[in-house]
């Protein structure tokens, strides 16, 4: 049987896949892009939970790439809910006629380099395709991380994960909840349940801090203005370490008297969401100035929580954004209710699942059991995939130790296999769209070298690799983002090697790939021989 052949692979459809498609279609390639959902979306697809929204500005999350697109859409509110930003990427698939080139319910199951042919073979759940080169368009939270509670398969009752939620809606009237854990997901979806549910359980092993997103309907003047000078104004994402416009960080904690920085940390809370962390420039690197903004949202939990005794369980004892900062409508507000109840898994650990709850010191019968409990993230969803390189080395082993990429983009011994936000890179402390936009738009200007220089295989050396991940390392050692346990690093799974990945600085990460194009891709070699 003959196999399909096609110029590149893409897996995954959400913002990178369906931008990918479009720009490499746009240079003469052909492409098809996998997606194992029966839609697109990827993120914005499986984590349907309650309260799923955005914590990124709808004006900033969003594509550059296409003005007359920036123009048209028009944002509801000002931080996007998960419907509208799938409304969103359809909306994106129709105006440029993505979908031909879509093949849905279709899982990559293995992916491996022909070293004689210097081509990947791709299969799938469908068939087998041959192709120059493969781009994981995979996201960096989309492996659900499930613990291996026991018992787990003994429950009864409906069990639900945030990450991989139902696309029909849940109705939780009249049932008896309980919800493990208390990260992004859960504190989101929280409020909304609890307004449903006869009564939620919240189990919580490590409280997180939580910055109010004060959302509320689009503002015409302020998306007026922005789409008035829209350029600019997503220049300004990339002079912004976060890549987050408007941003200003130029005061030091450090330096400012005690009444300036409740004033300024109050306003940050009432006006900001995630960008509370921006209230000073010194907030992310000096450890007693990180107190002061962690000791602030402290005192706000126990202004919003009545009992005294919650309040202490849900405030957070560890440096303000060394794991990713939340953003919520309601949380804190909730656990007033009567009836929420939060049980503290650190005095009353999970013993079993049960046929009809779980016990934590005492049995707790439910009729729903979510599972708030995150993602193998950055790798999880590359190592979940059969992906084999030269020698037929498997990255999975490669990685056992701690993964390693060169800027986030290439791997050694895996020719011709690029990876969007990969290990390496800013990824998830960044705005993920222009991000994704800009490792789209590298590796697809590679692509069009090679062809246009008569090269067939490109790949990163394990030595500019070590290289790179030791500057990743060395950045992060000048911070306060290695100071606790975080899936930054791998600490959410218990197999997992410990290694902070993500890339810190926007501008200049930026500069540094675009000075390796430059320089006709500095770092990588090409067409490699054994």
């Amino acid at each position: 049987m003959s196999l399909r052949k096609l110029d590149v692979v893409v897996v995954g459809a959400g913002f990178s896949g369906l931008y990918l498609l479009h720009k490499l279609r746009s240079s003469g390639f052909t492409v098809g892009v996998f997606e194992k959902g029966d839609q697109l979306g990827g993120t914005w697809h499986w984590n349907r939970y309650p309260g799923a929204r955005c914590d990124i500005p709808s004006l900033q999350y969003s594509y550059q790439f296409d003005e007359e697109l920036q123009q048209e859409w028009k944002w509801s509110e000002k931080y996007s809910a998960q419907p509208e930003i799938l409304d969103y990427l359809n909306h994106v698939a129709d105006r440029f006629d993505l979908r031909k080139d879509i093949e849905f319910n279709t899982e990559v199951i293995s992916a491996t380099f022909d070293e004689k042919k210097s081509l990947w073979l791709i299969q799938t759940s469908n068939e087998k395709i041959e192709a120059k080169f493969c781009v994981m368009a995979t996201g960096c939270l989309s492996a659900p991380n499930t613990p291996d509670f026991k018992g787990l398969s003994d429950f009864q009752g409906q069990l639900l994960h945030t990450g991989k939620w139902p696309q029909n809606p849940i109705d939780f009237t009249d049932e008896t909840v309980a919800i493990i854990g208390t990260g992004s997901s859960s504190i989101q979806s929280i409020p909304v349940i609890a307004e449903q549910a006869k009564h939620l359980y919240v189990f919580q092993r490590t409280a997180n801090y939580s910055i109010p997103s004060n959302n509320g309907p689009m503002d015409p003047r302020e998306e007026a203005e922005v789409k008035s000078r829209y350029s600019a104004f997503r220049k300004e994402n990339w002079e912004n370490g976060f890549g987050i416009a408007g941003l200003e960080i130029e005061a030091l904690a450090s330096e400012s008297t005690e009444q300036e920085r409740f004033e300024k940390f109050n306003n940050h809370w009432e006006k900001e969401g995630l960008g509370f962390l921006g209230a000073y420039a010194d907030l992310m690197i000096d450890k007693e100035a990180n107190e002061m903004a962690a000791s602030f949202v402290r005192t706000k939990v126990k202004e919003i929580v009545k009992d005294p005794e919650v309040a202490e369980l849900l405030s957070p004892k560890f440096t303000i954004g060394c794991k990713r900062l939340c953003v919520d409508t309601g949380y804190f507000e909730a656990f007033n209710r009567d009836n929420v109840t939060l049980v503290d898994l650190n005095s009353n650990p999970i013993e079993r699942i049960t046929e009809q709850g779980l016990i934590a010191n005492k049995e707790y019968l439910v009729d729903s059991l979510i599972l708030a409990t995150g993602f193998d993230a950055m790798t999880g969803a590359l190592t979940r995939i059969d992906i084999r390189g030269r020698r037929g080395i498997k990255l999975k082993d490669q990685w056992k130790d701690g993964a390693k990429s060169y800027l986030g983009l290439g791997i050694s011994n895996f020719p011709n296999l690029f990876t969007v936000t990969g290990p390496g890179s800013p990824s998830v402390l960044s705005n993920m769209v222009p991000s994704l936009e800009l490792h789209v738009e590298w590796i697809s200007r590679c692509i069009e070298w090679m062809r246009d220089n008569n090269k067939n295989v490109i790949e990163s050396t394990k030595a500019v690799e070590d290289e790179w991940m030791v500057l990743v390392n060395e950045v992060a050692d000048q911070t306060v983002y290695k100071s606790c346990n975080s899936w930054y690093n791998g600490s959410n799974i218990e197999e997992k090697a410990k290694d902070f990945l993500p890339f810190i600085g926007v501008p200049p990460y930026t500069e540094k790939i675009t000075e390796v194009a430059e320089q006709n891709y500095q770092g990588f070699v090409f067409d490699k021989t054994n």
